[in-house]
Formats: structure tokens, C-alpha cells, sequence
């Protein structure tokens, strides 16, 4: 089985007390598939706790991944 991202941050929520968010960075990222290609963003995510410090291994780029790993719509993330 591949390693998930997505899963290991759904991991990562289900340990997080209530009030963790999320924030849109405007900076431009890149990441690797597992095919090695190289996929380019114009922004990135990343998650936070509720007093505002980054969540260790909390950027992704995909907030529809995230919604679906965590079974909810876009809509319903705190988004920030």
C-alpha cells in the first residue's frame, strides 16, 4: 500500500484538540507524485492549532483531499 498524505493528516486531526484550522499560503510550491513527476501550485496549504502554531507536517496543496480523507465537504473545513 502507497503512503497517503492525506491519511496521515487525517491521523494527525483526529489527535488535534477542537479549533484546529486551515490557512491558504499565496506562495508557489511543487510537489512529487509517486510516478516522480513534478506537480507545481501557485499555493499551498498548511494546517494550524488552535493557539495559531503549525501542525508538524501540515502542508499539502489539495484542499479537496483533505475534505475527502476527512469525509466532509470543502465547505465544511475552517478555512482561513
Amino acid at each position: 500500500m502507497a503512503f497517503n498524505h492525506y491519511a496521515k493528516l487525517k491521523r494527525l486531526l483526529a489527535d488535534e484538540k477542537s479549533g484546529w484550522y486551515v490557512r491558504r499560503i499565496e506562495e508557489p510550491t511543487t510537489a512529487k507524485t509517486f510516478r516522480g513527476e513534478l506537480r507545481h501550485f501557485d499555493h499551498y496549504y498548511r494546517l494550524y492549532c488552535a493557539d495559531g502554531t503549525p501542525i508538524k507536517y501540515g502542508k499539502f496543496q489539495q484542499l479537496d483531499r483533505l475534505a475527502s480523507a476527512l469525509g466532509t465537504s470543502v465547505e465544511n473545513l475552517p478555512l482561513i
